[in-house]
């Protein structure tokens, strides 16, 4: 027994200190630009947030960013990147649904899932935090606070 919790501690000690490369995969945004993911200025925090128009604690994740943002900036420097995992049948509802919440976001386009599997992404809603062209954190589902742990996590992106 103190084995294995040994041993779970020692993973979850390497995973912290062990950061993933961004992988170099290009996505486009609502203007059909192609991104390479790799390529974004990671300088400050970046979030990369994956979302759906059909997943409801996708919308309930970008919209509490959403209102917490300017207050959050005034906080610590981070730019948010809402990337849409929507298949054909629902992308043409992003522009949309991107233009009536107001988000102040960058908005890419995963149509083809591209990104998504190069992160291994599983489920959404996902989120990830670049900071100098390394993934330093990531989280998987949505729930009341987690932006919290979010804002701790980019804050602490300036104290290394």
């Amino acid at each position: 027994m103190v084995k294995k919790i040994l041993s779970v501690i020692l993973l979850l000690f390497l995973h912290l200190f062990y950061a993933q490369e961004v992988p170099n995969v290009s996505i486009s945004n609502l203007n059909n630009e192609k991104i390479n993911v790799s390529k974004i200025d990671s300088s400050d925090p970046v979030v990369l947030t994956f979302w759906a128009t059909w997943c409801l604690p996708c919308m309930e994740e970008l919209n509490t960013i959403h209102e917490k943002y300017e207050d959050w900036q005034k906080e610590a420097k981070f730019s948010v990147y809402a990337v849409s995992t929507d298949d054909a049948r629902t992308a043409s509802k992003v522009k949309t649904v991107v233009k009536s919440k107001g988000w102040p976001y960058t908005i890419l386009l995963d149509s083809n899932q591209t990104l998504k599997r190069a992160l291994n992404v599983n489920s959404i809603p996902y989120l990830v935090l670049l900071h100098k062209g390394k993934i330093v954190y990531s989280h998987v589902g949505y729930s009341s606070g987690d932006e919290d742990e979010l804002i701790a996590k980019i804050k602490d992106c300036y104290k290394n």
